[in-house]
């Protein structure tokens, strides 16, 4: 699906605005966390200033891939589960162009879980956008890969009897260089979320909790609110230290090989006591301790940018062997290639 493109403006010097980036008008329910990323993906591309015509949004199917249609961008809505491939095609083919690719927990994690996976492995340049409202909704409310055990839905009537996938584990044991969590309700942190996730090159995995208001609503309940997060939630910072709570009175420690949550001013602990939180370091151990925390277990949800770490990507590795095997042949084109081996003329 190619997009009417306005192409007034070919400038990437030219400002953006989140208007430019706008098309159609949403169909989805009243109240669905994909409004506010959709609004939120509008104002960080106006942000970032790459052009309309040099961004592609990729979806596969799905609620949320409905939103290629409301972008004036390049864009394509694919097939179930191929949205990972099919974005890694492109931006190897299309080395310039920013590919956003765009999947729910469903369509991202169960059929397409080997693109999700091999496309963090490969650290294809991407923009990976997983929204994640822990059930299928365009299907009308069956569990998904990351619904939790337990969970009664139209084809679990009874209760799931498995484990839910965690997406930050399947990033991180797919050796993913970028994690990153916002909430769809939180859009001035969704905008920076997502301009540090370009900021990044290589595979960025960015996991957006969002509510279904029909099939399962207030799934992110305890963060979904400013009032909500500002007592359930962490915003980690590279370089800043884990302190969280209404009043920033408390702190996340090392104990042994876990976290701990301390109260800042209880038992001797100051902020000096408390971890500095490290988004570079290459051993994710406690970037992934980080990113696993939830209230069922008495910890914060962690929000931002959890794992930030540079590594060579693959496309830019593809496209230096093919010049590094261009300049070692002997021929360039057709017909030298035609003309250096042996030639027979037929009479």
């Amino acid at each position: 699906m190619a997009n009417n493109i306005n192409l007034a403006s070919t400038a990437e010097e030219a400002v953006w605005g989140a208007s430019d980036f706008k098309k159609g008008q949403p169909r989805w329910c009243p109240g669905c966390g994909d409004h506010f990323f959709l609004a939120s993906l509008h104002k960080a591309m106006a942000e970032i200033g790459v052009a309309p015509h040099n961004n592609a949004v990729i979806s596969g199917i799905g609620c949320s891939s409905r939103l290629p249609h409301y972008m004036a961008t390049y864009g394509m809505n694919t097939i179930h589960g191929r949205a990972a491939a099919i974005a890694t095609g492109c931006k190897v083919a299309n080395p310039d162009l920013t590919v956003w690719q765009v999947s729910g927990d469903g369509d991202g994690l169960a059929i397409g879980g080997n693109h999700f996976i091999h496309a963090n492995r490969r650290n294809i340049n991407l923009n990976m956008i997983l929204l994640n409202n822990r059930i299928y909704g365009l299907t009308k409310g069956q569990y998904s890969p990351t619904s939790p055990r337990g969970f009664v839905s139209k084809s679990s009537p009874y209760g799931t009897v498995e484990d839910p996938f965690r997406p930050a584990e399947l990033c991180f044991g797919a050796r993913g260089h970028f994690f990153a969590r916002t909430v769809a309700t939180d859009g001035k942190h969704t905008v920076e979320v997502l301009k540090a996730a370009y900021a990044h090159k290589g595979a960025s995995v960015t996991e957006v909790l969002q509510n279904c208001v029909i099939f399962n609503d207030g799934t992110h309940e305890s963060v979904y609110t400013n009032a909500g997060r500002a007592e359930n939630a962490i915003y980690v910072e590279h370089g800043k230290p884990l302190i969280f709570g209404k009043e920033r009175e408390f702190g996340l420690v090392q104990e042994g090989f876990g976290l701990k949550v301390v109260r800042i001013g209880e038992n001797g602990v100051t902020e000096n006591d408390i971890l500095i939180h490290d988004a570079h370091c290459e051993d994710n151990t406690l970037q992934l301790k980080l990113a696993l925390m939830g209230n069922g277990d008495g910890f914060p949800v962690a929000l931002g940018v959890i794992r930030d770490v540079d590594a060579p990507t693959y496309d830019d590795s593809v496209t230096a062997q093919i010049e590094e095997v261009k300049a070692a042949k002997k021929y360039h084109t057709f017909a030298e290639l035609l003309e250096t081996n042996d030639i027979w003329e037929v009479k």
